[in-house]
């Protein structure tokens, strides 16, 4: 009787949870979060609800999952820069990432999302930016402080971003962000020397009014 390698198994896994994930995404924008359940999640990924429950305990617990995935993948991708990743480095790539996925990351996150979403979601920023904070400032009620309001900052900031009419890019939502995140690092006890330039966001349209 022939045994399975490990490696085996593993792309095997992986090719599960790949296919539950692009079906959970698939529905999402199709029907929104509440519009389905475990069942269709199953039947559009082609995979048994037992394997589910192997892998998955709930339609949230695959979408921490997916969080996590890109909580690794951001770290990948500043690791292979060839500089120095500078203080809250991630913030560009997740915008970027966030808003080449928008109706998708409206779904999740924007106003209409699911709390239980929104709160992995805001956990997954407050991980990458108590990383980022931790060989910067001593542990303690100032770098807590820094952590939760500066993830909360984020937080807002992007999903303005998703919902705003204006076209605003990831490079000028991540240069707002690091020059409002400056003042906030130097109170908690971080100098900041270099703040990335501020692009302008584009001005509304609207008059106006005169002066008197």
């Amino acid at each position: 009787m022939g045994t399975r390698s490990v490696g085996s198994d593993d792309r095997r896994v992986q090719r599960t949870r790949r296919a539950l994930t692009e079906a959970l995404i698939a529905l999402i924008l199709e029907r929104g979060w509440d519009g389905f359940g475990i069942g269709e999640l199953c039947q559009r990924a082609d995979v048994g609800r037992s394997t589910f429950y192997t892998h998955f305990a709930d339609k949230e617990d695959v979408v921490g999952a997916g969080f996590e995935d890109l909580r690794r993948a951001l770290r990948a991708q500043l690791q292979a820069g060839s500089d120095p990743p500078r203080p809250l480095g991630f913030s560009l790539g997740l915008l970027d990432h966030a808003h080449g996925h928008r109706r998708l990351f409206q779904a999740l996150i924007g106003k209409r999302s699911w709390h239980i979403v929104q709160r992995k979601f805001h956990g997954l920023v407050t991980e990458l930016v108590k990383e980022d904070l931790a060989p910067l400032l001593p542990a303690g009620p100032r770098r807590d402080g820094a952590v939760a309001f500066l993830a909360g900052g984020f937080f807002d900031l992007l999903t303005w971003s998703l919902e705003a009419r204006g076209p605003h890019t990831p490079e000028q939502v991540d240069a707002l962000f690091h020059t409002l995140a400056a003042p906030v690092l130097a109170a908690a006890g971080r100098a900041v020397t270099e703040r990335p330039p501020v692009q302008p966001l584009p001005r509304s349209s609207a008059p106006r009014p005169e002066a008197t």
